[in-house]
């Protein structure tokens, strides 16, 4: 099954998920994990994107991403691979390509998914085996959703400021969310849009993003 052409609203969360070329491991050390980043948060601003949630894995990345323009976030992932590949390859003397091809996304309707994508993604290391807990994993966003750890590359969604009416309670409810687990069907619809670039929603918000697009993608 072929996968989708990729889709982007301005407003419109975004769920991208973007990967070695033959999984090749993309990230060595802490300080690839702090220059991609960098990378990320110049590009965010330059190009207009709002970085809600992201996991950095040994060769992948997953970003919860809601563009301005229904470009900004293609021009600031291609601004981002290019840029961090130039480093890989400087700084471990290597050549060729990094990244896949094209990375994969999927538009999230906001009021049913997107809180489960927060914890796809920032559970990914713990699906991995790679830690118990997602807070004892340090290179993804969920210290920041959770605990008093502040990253200036995260701007809060709205969905996730109502969780509470101050930080303390926004955060003791985000850590609430963690008890329960996706569950298979959740698991499995999230990761099926992801792969094939298709709307992660239901019927009306399907229905919604193909009328907005009229019937094509951007």
């Amino acid at each position: 099954m072929p996968g989708k052409p990729r889709m982007y609203l301005p407003g419109v969360p975004s769920h991208v998920v973007q990967r070695g070329h033959n999984r090749v491991v993309c990230f060595y050390c802490d300080d690839d994990c702090l220059f991609y980043l960098e990378c990320q948060k110049q590009a965010a601003r330059k190009y207009g994107v709002s970085i809600h949630v992201y996991v950095l894995m040994t060769n992948h990345v997953h970003l919860l991403l809601t563009p301005v323009k229904a470009d900004s976030i293609s021009r600031a992932i291609q601004s981002v691979g290019r840029r961090y590949a130039q480093y890989i390859n400087f700084t471990y003397r290597r050549s060729g390509t990094l990244w896949e091809g094209r990375h994969k996304a999927s538009l999230v309707d906001v009021e049913s998914y997107l809180l489960g994508c927060y914890r796809y993604i920032e559970l990914n290391p713990v699906r991995a085996g790679m830690v118990d807990h997602p807070g004892d994993y340090h290179w993804s966003s969920y210290r920041h959703h959770a605990y008093d750890e502040k990253n200036a590359l995260i701007s809060d969604h709205e969905l996730f400021r109502r969780l509470g009416l101050n930080d303390e309670e926004r955060r003791h409810h985000y850590r609430m969310l963690f008890n329960v687990g996706l569950g298979k069907d959740l698991l499995h619809t999230i990761r099926t849009a992801a792969n094939f670039s298709m709307p992660l929603g239901n019927d009306r918000f399907k229905a919604q993003i193909e009328q907005a697009l009229g019937g094509g993608a951007s």
